[in-house]
């Protein structure tokens, strides 16, 4: 499966998937509204489980360990995975890339 690359431009939704739809991953959610906001993005930032992840997403964060059923259900957005649930290097990697203009590339 290959990865897609959004430009930052073209992102206006973000998507947090994870295994049930609850629990750590809301915090994640948040912690990611909030560096969003911070970095004065004009991107909505939902959460869903894997199941049910809307069509309008540009971007899916997911745990690593769920990012290869991540890219089969939303074949069209860039995947960006996570390891740990607090202060995950790849997210912020994710907002400096979009404050820089700089192309999203999917895992």
């Amino acid at each position: 499966m290959s990865s897609v690359t959004k430009a930052a431009a073209d992102v206006h939704r973000i998507v947090l998937a994870c295994e049930a739809g609850m629990g750590s991953s809301l915090m994640v959610t948040n912690a990611l509204k909030k560096k969003i906001k911070k970095a004065k993005l004009k991107i909505t930032v939902t959460h869903s489980p894997v199941h049910d992840i809307p069509a309008e997403a540009d971007v899916v964060v997911t745990h690593a360990g769920l990012a290869t059923r991540v890219k089969q259900v939303a074949p069209h957005a860039a995947v960006v995975p996570f390891k740990t649930f607090l202060n995950d290097p790849a997210l912020t990697k994710l907002v400096k890339d979009l404050s820089g203009g700089n192309d999203i590339v999917g895992a």
